[in-house]
């Protein structure tokens, strides 16, 4: 009886403390949802308002507290903003969408390149030539800014489209070579072995059989350049001197500064050139955090 009575007594209490576990557990996931709920919030504030205040009408912008839900809705604000413009709105966007296609087109195609032979190939100095590839992350931009320009203007380029689009070609970004490289070497090697045994060359077995199967890691390159080259501020505010050559971005800023009160225009501006960033990334959102997570695994 005294065995039976101890036994039961054990139960009991592994049974209180499996309770226990998981009340701390749900206490403990709660809280962490509640900590995410509200960074969430906190992070998509700014966009929140951005696209409140590019619906309210004039005089409404700076009330306090702010009315979230914008009564009544401007939504001519969209069609004013571009009216009040010295250059007609569509120019801007064909500037913006032409770097923004040649720059990612270029990206895409020789850091591929690149990557496939740090990957893939073996010749002497291999790893070298990689680190020094890489170590040119580590260079902030502006110590570059000025020899570029000099560069650039001795071609003649200045004011052209050129010197933000051609460099793009010539190995794309550091960071681009180095994240399809870390991709290339996650594919096994039999798939290269294999199609050089029938004959294929190197440049088949990249275009075969590295590149379709790269989807995911492309798909981050694309975005990354496309989130890069179509909110680049700086880059077209040094090259390119006409207004009838500027971006986005640049638009954006010389509206700031010449009707720097009309607010409501300003973030329907802002709302325009955010928008198709944010629909490309919901789109291929899948392809870039598959892209991500493999490539930060696959070192070798």
């Amino acid at each position: 009886m005294s065995v039976i009575t101890t036994e039961a007594i054990r139960a009991r209490a592994q049974a209180r403390t499996r309770t226990v576990a998981r009340a701390r557990s749900l206490v403990g996931r709660a809280i962490l949802h509640l900590v995410l709920i509200v960074a969430s919030v906190a992070m998509m504030l700014p966009m929140l308002w951005m696209t409140s205040t590019s619906l309210k009408v004039s005089g409404q912008e700076w009330v306090f507290p702010p009315k979230w839900i914008p009564n009544p809705v401007a939504w001519r604000n969209y069609v004013e903003f571009m009216e009040v413009l010295a250059v007609p709105f569509y120019r801007y966007v064909i500037n913006t969408l032409t770097i923004t296609v040649f720059a990612t087109l270029g990206t895409l195609l020789t850091s591929s390149l690149a990557a496939f032979a740090f990957a893939r190939l073996r010749f002497w100095g291999r790893e070298r030539v990689f680190f020094l590839v890489i170590s040119t992350m580590m260079l902030p931009g502006v110590v570059t800014l000025v020899p570029t320009f000099l560069i650039f203007r001795y071609l003649g380029w200045l004011n052209t489209f050129l010197p933000l689009t051609v460099p793009y070609w010539l190995g794309g970004t550091a960071f681009s070579v180095f994240l399809l490289r870390q991709f290339f070497l996650s594919l096994p090697y039999e798939l290269d072995e294999a199609a050089r045994m029938d004959g294929a060359s190197n440049f088949w077995i990249y275009y075969r059989i590295a590149i379709p199967l790269s989807g995911p890691a492309l798909a981050s390159v694309l975005i990354f350049q496309v989130l890069d080259h179509w909110n680049a501020f700086m880059g077209p505010l040094i090259y390119l001197n006409s207004m009838h050559k500027y971006t986005l971005a640049l638009a954006l800023r010389t509206f700031q500064n010449t009707r720097s009160q009309r607010v409501n225009y300003l973030m329907a501006a802002s709302m325009i050139q955010v928008l198709p960033v944010i629909i490309l990334f919901f789109i291929a959102q899948r392809y870039f955090i598959r892209g991500i997570s493999v490539t930060g695994l696959a070192g070798r």
